[in-house]
């Protein structure tokens, strides 16, 4: 059941609105505060977490000789062959494969296929562009030797990201691309980040400005994400940043946007799967109707997270057939 108070607010189920703001930040400065929702982030998912663990912890040497951990979770049962590499969501600045353990589990349960969680380094202490290096260079090994989680061939293997997360998959297959070197077989980009202008009075997406206050994530809190992330306000704008601003889409893997009705990064999300489309690269383009940014998070039982998983074991299984067609602004 959802309702619309007289502040005119969106429907959004009273459900999901107590479980997400357990991973939200709080409304306070975060840029000054990061550290505390990091904090509080990680002692809620020591809470959550249940049941018994099915993870390797392994690692992976980055090119200046530091260590990527990743953790591989283990489906109850696999369903299907492949692997899926996940890179979380928290604005470049929070979030880590502890606090995502839940979600993570999850997701190897419901597809059936191995999930690994790649721990890339954070800004504000390590800047753009180590995070996507951390990504960059665990895929780049991972499809290398994909038997090293269970796949069998480089097309096997799935990039996953939420938010910020799915930012550094889309690029992570742009770099791979522009460098001519093996791509993943498919990415799911989960309402992703794809461009720089979050302020509702220049954004040229009506969501910002719609769903850009009181709600999941609000307009003010993605600007300062990016700040901490990108310092320099100039280079925000290059692909690396803002993948919707790329001049060649094509050549990208089979691809799933699935973005969430009242979320501010709604729009761009759907936009970049046009653009992929327009460029020649296979898109499937979804939209769950009275989801909030974050859904990914949500437990089993939540209509959103069932959703998701209907949409995204289809994609895995071959079927890019949009479930309906969303307007084009």
């Amino acid at each position: 059941m959802t309702s619309r108070d007289t502040s005119g607010q969106p429907p959004v189920s009273r459900l999901a609105r107590a479980i997400l703001s357990l991973f939200a930040a709080p409304r306070i400065n975060i840029r000054a505060d990061y550290e505390k929702v990091r904090r509080v982030q990680r002692a809620l998912a020591r809470i959550i977490f249940r049941g018994p663990y099915r993870i390797l912890d392994q690692a992976v040497l980055g090119k200046d000789g530091h260590e990527i951990p990743v953790r591989v979770f283990l489906p109850k049962s696999t369903v299907r062959p492949g692997a899926l590499v996940f890179f979380h969501g928290g604005g470049w600045v929070t979030g880590d494969i502890d606090t995502y353990m839940s979600t993570c589990r999850t997701m190897a349960d419901l597809t059936g296929q191995v999930v690994c969680a790649v721990d890339y380094r954070l800004a504000p202490e390590h800047p753009f562009p180590a995070g996507l290096d951390d990504c960059l260079c665990v895929t780049e090994s991972l499809l290398a030797h994909p038997r090293r989680i269970g796949a069998r061939r480089p097309e096997d293997i799935t990039l996953v990201g939420d938010s910020a997360g799915a930012n550094l998959a889309a690029v992570v297959s742009l770099l791979l691309r522009q460098r001519d070197a093996t791509l993943p077989g498919a990415q799911i980009l989960l309402y992703p980040v794809t461009q720089w202008d979050h302020d509702p009075a220049t954004s040229p997406y009506p969501s910002v400005g719609e769903y850009g206050t009181g709600l999941r994530l609000t307009a003010q809190e993605v600007r300062d994400y990016l700040v901490m992330y990108q310092p320099d306000a100039a280079l925000r704008k290059i692909p690396s940043v803002s993948p919707l601003a790329a001049d060649d889409l094509s050549g990208q893997p089979r691809t799933l946007v699935i973005t969430a009705e009242l979320d501010l990064l709604r729009d761009e999300g759907e936009a970049y799967g046009r653009a992929l489309r327009a460029a020649g690269s296979p898109a499937r383009i979804e939209r769950i109707d009275g989801a909030l940014h974050g859904f990914i998070v949500l437990p089993r039982f939540s209509r959103v997270l069932t959703k998701a998983y209907e949409l995204i074991n289809e994609f895995l299984d071959g079927d890019m057939t949009d479930s309906r067609t969303l307007d084009t602004p």
